[in-house]
């Protein structure tokens, strides 16, 4: 079951999370994004930052992580992106499998 995974990340603007959402869809690396708003609390440089950020959740599997995080590293402006790969341990069949046929072969 934990070939599969969600894959989160966070962007300061919503062109750029939508911008390599369509990479990543069109590469066929990832089978659904979502994007929410959120608020951030983080150590940067040694300060204590609070900033207004879109985080985007993917689904995918997890032999395709490599390829994922190559496309997000290329294109993100971060200089340090939060990206984080979470095994999907447990989920209905039919939500897999369909993860399973949007994705490309690896």
């Amino acid at each position: 079951m934990n070939q599969y995974i969600m894959i989160t990340t966070t962007f300061d603007n919503q062109e750029e999370a939508n911008r390599i959402t369509e990479l990543l869809l069109e590469k066929r690396l990832v089978s659904c994004c979502q994007l929410s708003n959120i608020t951030s609390s983080y150590h940067w440089k040694g300060k204590i930052e609070h900033s207004n950020e879109f985080l985007l959740q993917m689904k995918s599997r997890k032999g395709l992580y490599k390829e994922i995080e190559k496309v997000i590293l290329e294109n993100h402006s971060y200089e340090t992106p939060q990206l984080i790969a979470y095994d999907i341990v447990e989920g209905y069949q039919g939500y897999l499998d369909w993860i399973e046929e949007e994705t490309k072969s690896i």
